[in-house]
């Protein structure tokens, strides 16, 4: 008697294994949920990091001791490998490298999904060989499930192999081209190629091409496949060598989205509900904070993701006047005389990890019965959010902590307003000057308050290279020196 295992006894074997590998998916997609829905606000985001961190690792064993899963010895050395790897990278980052963290992070996530694209090619071919030698071969693994796939399915597997490695090629030469840009390694002004938007259209036609003689079968289809991914490499290059360092933070938050596609992608190739349903949430919510981003510098969302702006239209305005400079006491001075006080934070201050010494500043400011408060512009700082991270780290109390649209009103009535280390959120060109790169874009209307004080380190004009009017008016002051530097002089100062 023939003592092969039958196709319907091998998955009744696996069935248990399978019944805990989608209820264990169920309950990560759930924590994840949750970890996001708890990112949006400073009090739960501590509780929604451990949602994350529970539901990837639930999802990790839920993958290892799901059916067909195999090579555990050579998995758990590479989590160890990625995990330590991960562990020396987290431990050692500086806050303000956050941002190209992330950046370097998306990258990643789309040469994954690049990979995995080749690697279903090649499982595919292997499959599809030996189906038409009427060869009786033993599948395992991944080739396995393509054994029981049927000419409609393998085309719909194509279409996912192509748009994942187009997706996760686009992002990821992208995402190293921003951390270049944040990092300070690439310049941050915009730069395009001769024929500019005609080149990434091409560029995408000829991926389209490809696509589809790859679904058709004409021809070599790893071809097609390489041609894919160069021509996505290009775009996600030049889309973002296009957009211009002031724009950098919907860049990240747009790649962040673009990540998330190419994620769900690799879902769809290795009929993986989890990664779908992971990728579609970081896909989904990159999207929405980039259009929320997008609004708030009054940027065109088909821009943002065309590559389209960062640039100028003409010749930036005149600025008449100079800049003053004050000293310590001058600056406390004006604060011990001030009663309603609204501090400004910007890259500087992280640059300077000034957060602590500024939470300082206001303990003893309110502890002489001043009412201060903070002013946060939804792209302070070069990563959503960040500014609120280091308020928080810093202790400084929420309540007191508001958005642009809680607060701006109230710069007409502020005595003194201190901006440390801010350019183009509380630059007035964004609505004086029709042809500043940052025209139209919502800012914290500062230079409305009796006096100004702006903690910079010399006159340049920063990272995003944005002349701002700010410093050259009257009621403006420039405290020159390291932000935290500064601050700490201040401290003995105040009574």
């Amino acid at each position: 008697m023939d003592n092969q295992i039958s196709p319907v006894s091998q998955v009744m074997q696996e069935l248990p294994a399978f019944g805990f590998t989608t209820a264990a998916y169920v309950v990560a997609a759930i924590l994840f949920i949750l970890a996001l829905g708890g990112l949006s606000g400073q009090e739960s985001a501590k509780r929604a990091i451990w949602y994350g961190i529970v539901g990837m690792a639930l999802a990790v064993v839920a993958t290892l001791m799901g059916p067909g899963a195999g090579n555990w010895f050579l998995s758990l050395v590479m989590i160890a490998i990625g995990g330590a790897v991960g562990w020396y990278v987290a431990t050692r980052v500086k806050m303000t490298e956050m941002p190209q963290l992330v950046a370097a992070m998306h990258s990643l996530v789309g040469l994954a999904a690049v990979f995995v694209g080749f690697n279903a090619q090649i499982e595919l071919g292997r499959v599809l060989r030996a189906r038409a030698a009427d060869a009786a071969e033993t599948f395992h693994g991944f080739a396995a499930v393509l054994a029981h796939k049927t000419p409609p399915e393998i085309a719909m597997l194509k279409i996912e192999v192509a748009l994942g490695i187009f997706i996760g090629a686009v992002t990821f030469t992208g995402s190293i081209v921003a951390f270049g840009k944040l990092a300070g390694k690439i310049d941050g002004k915009p730069k395009k190629l001769p024929g500019g938007h005609m080149l990434n259209a091409g560029a995408a036609l000829l991926a389209l091409l490809c696509t589809i003689l790859y679904c058709a079968g004409w021809g070599p289809d790893g071809l097609w496949l390489i041609l894919i991914a160069l021509a996505a490499f290009f775009i996600g290059y030049h889309l973002i060598m296009g957009i211009g360092g002031a724009d950098m933070p919907v860049v990240v938050s747009m790649l962040n989205s673009y990540s998330g596609w190419a994620a769900a992608m690799i879902g769809f190739t290795l009929s993986n509900d989890l990664l779908i349903v992971t990728g579609a949430l970081v896909g989904s919510s990159g999207a929405i904070l980039s259009y929320i981003m997008c609004k708030a510098m009054n940027r065109s969302f088909v821009s943002v993701i065309l590559g389209g702006f960062g640039g100028t239209t003409g010749p930036a305005m005149e600025i008449e006047g100079e800049q003053i400079a004050i000293d310590a006491e001058g600056v406390a001075a004006a604060l011990n005389d001030a009663d309603e006080i609204i501090i400004v934070p910007g890259y500087g201050m992280a640059v300077a990890q000034a957060q602590q010494s500024v939470s300082e500043l206001t303990r003893k400011l309110r502890a002489a019965g001043k009412k201060v408060r903070f002013a946060i512009h939804p792209v302070a700082g070069r990563l959503p959010g960040h500014m609120n991270v280091l308020l928080a780290e810093a202790k400084v109390p929420y309540d007191i902590v508001l958005e642009m649209d809680e607060i701006n009103e109230d710069f007409p009535n502020t005595d003194v307003v201190i901006v440390i280390g801010s350019n183009d959120i509380v630059n007035p060109a964004a609505q004086d000057d029709p042809n500043s790169p940052i025209a139209g874009m919502p800012v914290l209307e500062v230079w409305k308050a009796k006096q100004v004080f702006v903690s910079k380190r010399g006159q340049g004009t920063g990272y995003s290279g944005i002349e701002n009017p700010l410093f050259f008016k009257e009621n403006t002051r420039m405290f020159y020196g390291d932000a935290k530097q500064s601050i700490d002089a201040l401290l003995p100062l105040i009574n």
